[in-house]
């Protein structure tokens, strides 16, 4: 009999609380009335989790989380199955807040908590605890104001040296000191949106053949697959050997939230059963739009998405 796979490991340091909120329609300045308001646990690589999850992925889930709010992500865990090796702290995860209207949705972004350094090594050294070879470990989201830009880093510099493959999604310092590495000290793979991309290299990249060219820097420093995620128009996988555009049509989405973090699901389902790059395209795209009709860290259908999967259009741009 064949060994059961690893399960994937999501780490979240900034986790949050969704409170999503819909408007008829956002005015700024004035007063508005909401129709409906919902808190869900939130995070990227607690989405990530929720989403694997859905698709039959064993997960475990840690990261930092604050005790005194921490109910909606205990039961999220319980009700999918999710191994919850969250270090807990003192204190409130923060609350982020979703305004939603028939056109698009508005994201506020509060700081996380304060915490001491000794919280972050508490995290890391729960991260180390769980990695072992072959393992793949989503490291995702924003970090905790008082973090060091480098934590990514130092965190993907360590699990590369355990032969830990890491899937990382993040921006800003975080993801270029993560990107600063020797090829023996670098994510797996990642996934930028356009303006995550443009700000790594510093400069603009307004075709396809811009992004193509910005990605395969990242190959040549040892980065595997890059994914540049265009909203509406899909998304580009970059290896060594292909670049591919990947999209499906356009629908209206209940709620856009969380359809990077689909994907990068996707990307790690398709890592880890060693999907080929096209694969990889497919059940990604799926992934994010099956999530496009889905609030909170749920996938959705998992005959869904191998249905969006089999309509996904596959171009060569190489």
């Amino acid at each position: 009999m064949n060994a059961p796979q690893p399960p994937v490991i999501t780490v979240t340091f900034n986790p949050a609380i969704d409170e999503t909120i819909t408007l008829d329609a956002l005015r700024p300045g004035t007063v508005h009335r909401a129709r409906a308001v919902r808190f869900d646990p939130g995070g990227k690589g607690v989405i990530v989790a929720g989403c694997l999850a859905d698709w039959g992925q064993r997960v475990v889930a840690t990261g930092l989380l604050g005790k005194d709010n921490d109910a909606p992500f205990t039961e999220l865990f319980a009700a999918k199955g999710i191994e919850d090796r969250f270090c807990r702290f003192s204190g409130l995860t923060r609350v982020n807040v979703k305004l939603v209207d028939s056109r698009d949705t508005t994201d506020i972004n509060l700081p996380g908590a304060d915490l001491a350094p000794e919280q972050l090594q508490r995290g890391l050294d729960a991260v180390l605890e769980l990695a072992s070879s072959g393992t793949i470990v989503v490291l995702a989201g924003s970090l905790p104001a008082d973090f060091p830009e480098d934590t990514y880093a130092h965190c993907i510099g360590e699990l590369a040296a355990r032969q830990v493959r890491v899937v990382l999604d993040t921006s800003g310092p975080p993801l270029a000191a993560a990107l600063q590495g020797g090829a023996a000290a670098l994510p797996h793979a990642i996934k930028p949106n356009r303006n995550e991309l443009e700000a790594w290299a510093e400069r603009p990249l307004p075709t396809h053949a811009d992004l193509i060219s910005a990605s395969r820097d990242l190959l040549a420093r040892g980065v595997v697959l890059v994914t540049v995620s265009l909203g509406s128009e899909g998304a580009i996988f970059v290896t060594r050997d292909a670049a591919l555009h990947a999209r499906l049509p356009a629908m209206r989405p209940t709620s856009t939230v969380g359809a990077g973090d689909a994907m990068v699901a996707g990307i790690v389902a398709g890592i880890n059963i060693g999907a080929s790059v096209e694969d990889v395209a497919r059940l990604a795209t799926a992934f994010a739009h099956t999530k496009l009709g889905q609030i909170g860290a749920n996938l959705g259908d998992a005959a869904q998405v191998r249905s969006h999967a089999a309509h996904v259009v596959i171009e060569r741009l190489n």
